[in-house]
């Protein structure tokens, strides 16, 4: 889903304390950033929602 050259937006996203707590647990396991977590479960849940916005990537 990754447009060519497209600058990043930012958001503020506030989660619950287990939510938020669960997310970094997978991001060390992952060994990546929890920004990074978040970013790739949004494209795997707007994917699963909009399969034709799938070839976009």
């Amino acid at each position: 889903m990754k447009a060519q050259g497209a600058a990043a937006v930012r958001a503020s996203i506030s989660f619950p304390p287990d939510v938020y707590e669960t997310l970094e647990v997978i991001a060390r396991e992952k060994k990546v950033s929890l920004a990074w977590v978040v970013r790739d479960a949004a494209e795997k849940y707007i994917t699963d929602k909009w399969p034709l916005f799938k070839g976009q990537e």
